[in-house]
């Protein structure tokens, strides 16, 4: 399994990596060219994941009205919450899937960034692909990509707080009565939920290589552009899935 992994994910991406520096010797400019790339092949499996998670955003009143109604009958709520999915063509596990099929891609450029980086280890390289005996980590001449950095974390960290803001749902209106509490008491976690995942972002980012870091925020801003180009097709105001402040 560790060989196919080899074969498959790290070797083709380390030799990619390499083969850019070599016309491109600049660490940091490399790392945007592959994000893009990445991003690129990944483009309709993330489309088809922002516009699921849209619809579980827009559908959520309707099921915590299931909740409400069903709440002492968990397998009436199970068949009527698949029902409800069927009925809006949804997959609750439609939204993983990018994250899924990128964590091998983050695990192989950690080891890219870890062999490239950290030991100039060139064993895996193509015969095609020369050899450029040592990378400057230096990008911009302010990030050394194989050490940690603060500041790529924090940037990383409020990328990712600008793309889980875009489908937090506004409160219940005051006037929306009993039938709102549920649908508070979610708006309320989703609030949380924002503001957790950009600190558990920064937080892992301030332990990796700037260089993964670099790669993350750049991933997410990419992603975040994604979702306002698919959200202006299909005609969403960005904000009316905002929290209210």
């Amino acid at each position: 399994m560790i060989a196919l992994f080899q074969t498959v994910v790290y070797q083709p991406i380390f030799n990619s990596f390499v083969l850019l520096y070599n016309f491109i010797p600049d660490v940091g400019v490399v790392i945007l060219v592959i994000t893009v790339v990445i991003k690129l092949l990944l483009y309709p499996l993330t489309a088809s994941s922002i516009k699921a998670q849209k619809s579980l955003s827009e559908m959520q009143p309707r099921l915590d009205e299931l909740k409400a109604k069903f709440k002492d009958d968990k397998q009436l709520l199970a068949q009527e919450t698949m029902k409800m999915y069927k009925e809006h063509k949804v997959n609750p596990l439609g939204s993983c899937l990018p994250i899924l099929v990128q964590l091998p891609i983050f695990i192989a450029l950690y080891m890219v960034l870890q062999a490239g980086l950290a030991s100039n280890n060139f064993d895996k390289l193509y015969p095609f692909v020369t050899n450029p005996g040592q990378l400057n980590t230096v990008t911009f001449g302010l990030f050394d990509l194989k050490n940690n950095s603060i500041v790529l974390a924090l940037l990383a960290g409020a990328a990712q707080y600008f793309q889980s803001k875009m489908f937090i749902r506004k409160k219940a209106p005051k006037v929306a009565g009993e039938g709102a509490k549920d649908e508070n008491m979610t708006a309320m976690m989703n609030k949380q939920m924002l503001y957790f995942l950009p600190l558990m972002t920064a937080f892992i980012g301030m332990k990796m290589p700037a260089g993964l870091t670099l790669y993350w925020f750049l991933s997410t801003l990419l992603t975040v552009a994604q979702q306002m180009i698919l959200f202006r097709k299909t005609g969403t105001d960005v904000g009316a899935l905002t929290v209210q402040k």
